[in-house]
C-alpha cells in the first residue's frame, strides 16, 4: 500500500519544491505528473515555467506524465514507477471545470475518494500537490467561488484519505498530519 503525501499553501509558499525534494530522496523509479495544460505559444512567462521546471527535474531522472485530467487513468498504470508527484490538484480542478462546467462537490469528492482508493492500491508513494485557497476573501464571481468551493471540498477528501497533510507558508513546513 503506497504512502499518501498531501503539500498544501499558498501560491509560492514552497509546497512543490518540497514535494519534488521529497519525491528525489526516496529510493526507485520517479514520475511527475504535470496537471498544467500546454501554454500557448503567446504566454512566454508560462512556457518558460513549464521549461524551467522540466530543467529542475532532468539530473534526477524524472519521467514526466502530461494529463490535464484522467489522474485516475495515470493512478492505475504506470506499474513500474514507485513515487508519483501529481503537480497540482488545483490545476486538475480548473481543468475539469472547463471540461465539465456544471460539475458539483459532490462529483468532485468522489474523484478524489478514487484518487485516495487508487492510491492505496499501488505501491511506494504518492505526493499530491495543491493550493489552499480557502484563507482569501470571497471570490467577487460566481466561477471564481465555485473554483474556490470545489477545492476546498477535494482539500478536504484528500486530507482525510492522506497519510502525511503538510501546509506551508513563506517557505516553511507545517505539519499537519503525521
Amino acid at each position: 500500500m503506497a504512502k499518501i503525501i498531501l503539500a498544501t499553501g499558498g501560491s509560492r509558499s514552497g509546497k512543490s519544491a518540497y514535494a519534488q525534494n521529497t519525491a528525489e530522496s526516496l529510493p526507485g523509479k520517479r514520475a511527475f505528473v504535470a496537471t498544467c495544460p500546454t501554454p500557448s505559444k503567446e504566454d512566454a512567462e508560462m512556457l518558460e515555467r513549464v521549461t524551467r521546471h522540466r530543467q529542475d527535474r532532468l539530473e534526477a531522472e524524472w519521467d514526466t506524465i502530461e494529463e490535464e485530467t484522467g489522474l485516475q487513468r495515470v493512478l492505475r498504470g504506470y506499474d513500474d514507477v514507485n513515487i508519483l508527484l501529481v503537480d497540482c490538484l488545483t490545476l486538475w480542478i480548473s481543468n475539469l471545470m472547463h471540461l465539465t462546467p456544471d460539475i458539483s462537490e459532490e462529483e468532485i469528492a468522489a474523484n478524489c475518494r478514487e484518487l485516495i482508493q487508487l492510491s492505496k492500491q499501488r505501491r511506494g508513494t504518492v505526493i499530491f500537490v495543491t493550493n489552499e485557497v480557502g484563507s482569501g476573501v470571497v471570490p467577487v464571481n460566481g466561477i471564481a467561488r465555485k473554483f474556490r468551493d470545489l477545492t476546498g471540498r477535494c482539500n478536504q477528501v484528500m486530507a482525510e484519505g492522506a497519510d502525511e497533510v503538510i501546509f506551508f507558508s513563506c517557505g516553511l513546513p507545517l505539519f499537519l498530519k503525521k
